[in-house]
This record gives C-alpha cells, structure tokens and sequence, in this order.
C-alpha cells in the first residue's frame, strides 16, 4: 500500500474533514494525529526519529494507509511528499492566518501550554511540532504564529508544482478532491467534523 495524498495543511485547517472525506473516497485509512495512541504528546518513535532531524522508515510508519493529513505528518511534507512522488500534495488553509489562529487558539493552544512548563513529565511532541514550525522555542505569540502559518503556505505552494498540487478549503467540498483523484462526487454531505465546539 502506498499513500494517494499527502496532506501539508496545518492543523486547525478541516484535517479532520478531510481525513474523513479521504477515508471515504479512497477506501482505505488516513493518518491523522488522532490515531496515534499517545498524542500528542508521545508521537512514537518515527515521529521522535524526524523531530530529531533523522529519516524515519516512512513505509513502515504509514503501513496501512492510503493518505495522511495534519500534524506530525504534514510538518514532513516535503520529505513524505518525496517519498511518495505520486501522491497528490492537498494545502488545506483557512480564510486567513487571523481566522486559523483563532481557532488554534481556542483548541490546541491551551493544550500544548500545559506541557510547557518546568515540571512536565509527559512527552514533547507537540511542544517540538510548535518549535519546528516556528523556528524558535519563543513560539507562543501571536505574531509569530501568524507569520509562520503564512511562511509554511507559502513554501508549499513555491515548491510543489501546480500539476500536483491542490490548494483546499474545506468549504469547497467534494468536488475538487474528486477531480483531482479522478472519482465520482459522493452522494453524501461533505464531512464536517472537530469542531472547535467539541473542543472541552
């Protein structure tokens, strides 16, 4: 099995949906942070083996699925989208950074600062996610979040070329995942899940 789409969305961008929707129309698993039992702070070794700056077996960490979106997955774009030259490459983005951050941080945020502390015991995965993707452990303000929401958009869509490339909002539904994977358009809502209702 290999994987079909490699999603290089951030978090807080539909991934949810669109693993759903993923799910659906290749018939087969999507990796998303949900799935892994100790997220998000203890990722696995894999993810530890990438955050280190190392190169993780990505077949044996995707064995079984046909796709993967959202963090840990979408930090290694490049490299998963490497490894796997055929995918299709889906940047789901929000409205714009203002709104993404919004709902960043009335979900994740309040969760990640928790392990941001001098006695945390637990794993660091999603503290060295935020510092990766920032570029700097000083990663907990607004500003900074903002520019490297727009920073990593921006490098996707630099460096994949357009013929593999699909530029994705949630609200645009079915239709453009199915043309670009050359499938029919359920006859089903497109999903609309994880809220940041949900969200305790």
């Amino acid at each position: 099995m290999t994987l079909r789409v490699v999603g290089a969305g951030l978090p807080r961008t539909g991934t949810a949906s669109l693993s759903q929707a993923l799910e659906r129309l290749l018939g087969g698993r999507c990796y998303h942070m949900s799935i892994i039992p100790g997220h998000p702070f203890d990722l696995g070794a894999g993810w530890d083996t990438a955050l280190a700056g190392g190169q993780p077996d990505w077949s044996e960490v995707f064995e079984g699925f046909t796709a993967a979106v959202d963090w840990p997955a979408s930090a290694f774009w490049r490299d998963i989208s490497a490894y796997y030259p055929d995918a299709l490459v889906v940047l789901s983005t929000r409205d714009s950074a203002e709104t993404w951050l919004s709902s960043l941080e009335a979900t994740i945020l309040p969760v990640t600062r928790m392990a941001n502390v001098p006695d945390w015991t637990g794993g660091r995965g999603l503290l060295q996610l935020f510092e990766q993707f920032t570029g700097t452990t000083q990663w907990d303000n607004p500003a900074t979040l903002k520019a490297a929401y727009e920073r990593h958009n921006a490098a996707v869509r630099k460096s994949v070329p357009a013929g593999r490339l699909l530029d994705f909002r949630a609200s645009d539904g079915w239709k453009p995942l199915c043309d670009r994977l050359g499938l029919p358009v359920p006859d089903v809502p497109f999903p609309h899940v994880n809220k940041r209702e949900d969200w305790g």
